[in-house]
């Protein structure tokens, strides 16, 4: 069975993601890179992550007018990401065309509020404080706009899983335990985030920050 569990690389160093991803790739499911390395090394190096042999999962959080978000997602063409993000704020006709323009076998999800946001936040941008309502308002429209999932914290995934059955729900922000929050500020175990209808979980630094990525991963795992 394919672990629902993806390592977040995030670092611009090429080396050192390779090194990371070649210590875990037993305990986990994929790799997520985003921009961070996506600037520093573009489509060679996801080639090379890629020919480790995990799914790629591109995580660009791609947010703009409709035809240059097009524009943007034809441009990854060769890569075939198992997973592509874009920014649900970026409204119903952005959604259509990032879709439209994906490879047939790239996941197309969008971003409904960010786990590094609280409700001061969400307050200071023009939103209600509560997170839930923003999340299952742009849950029905990535559903409407014919994407695969959303990308969402445990703490909603329950209520926009009822909202939408079959899609696919991506939990960044997910901790250990005993994990350190760092700038997350919505975040639960990776056991509550998979009970509460999580699809994949992406774990970053609780693993990559380890003296021991690869023990890290695997006691993750054991707990799924």
């Amino acid at each position: 069975m394919t672990s629902c569990l993806y390592v977040a690389i995030d670092t611009p160093d090429l080396g050192r993601a390779l090194e990371l991803a070649k210590r875990v790739r037993h305990h986990v499911g994929g790799l997520k890179l985003g921009l961070e390395f996506f600037c520093a090394n573009g489509h060679a190096g996801v080639r090379e992550m890629a020919a480790l042999g995990l799914p790629i999962f591109l995580d660009l959080k791609l947010h703009d007018i409709p035809n240059t978000v097009a524009k943007a997602v034809q441009a990854l063409q060769g890569l075939e990401p198992a997973i592509l993000t874009i920014h649900a704020a970026g409204g119903r006709a952005m959604m259509e065309d990032a879709k439209a323009a994906a490879p047939l076998g790239t996941k197309v999800v969008a971003v409904t509020v960010l786990t590094s946001l609280d409700g001061d936040d969400l307050t200071s941008i023009g939103l209600g404080s509560d997170p839930h309502p923003q999340v299952e308002r742009l849950t029905m429209l990535a559903r409407e706009a014919g994407l695969d999932g959303i990308v969402c914290s445990g703490n909603e995934v329950a209520a926009a899983r009822k909202l939408w059955p079959g899609g696919f729900f991506v939990v960044p922000g997910v901790r250990p335990a005993d994990g350190e929050l760092a700038d997350q500020k919505r975040v639960m175990t990776p056991r509550q985030a998979l009970d509460n209808g999580a699809s994949i979980l992406v774990v970053g630094r609780p693993i990559t920050q380890a003296r021991d990525p690869d023990l890290a991963a695997r006691a993750i795992e054991a707990t799924l």
